[in-house]
């Protein structure tokens, strides 16, 4: 229940868990930070995340995680 909460909100062009981990972050990591972001959006959290988005791709951050590629490829929800 609590990871689809982040379906409250429309998916955009980034967010919350792509400036704050990316591809380096879990799954689970991303869940968590995508509802972060349920509970605390804002324009100037919105104005904020755009930003730093432009930061982290213009220095390559967070592209790879260990052992892959980009990204652990997702296999559904580990806790039902």
């Amino acid at each position: 229940k609590r990871q689809w909460r982040r379906h409250e909100v429309k998916p955009g062009i980034t967010g919350w868990a792509q400036i704050n981990g990316r591809n380096k972050v879990t799954w689970e990591e991303k869940f968590e930070l995508d509802v972060w972001y349920v509970d605390h959006r804002s324009f100037l959290l919105d104005l904020k995340i755009l930003l730093l988005t432009v930061v982290k791709v213009l220095k390559s951050e967070g592209v790879s995680q260990d052992r892959h590629v980009t990204a652990e490829k997702f296999r559904g929800r580990r806790n039902a």
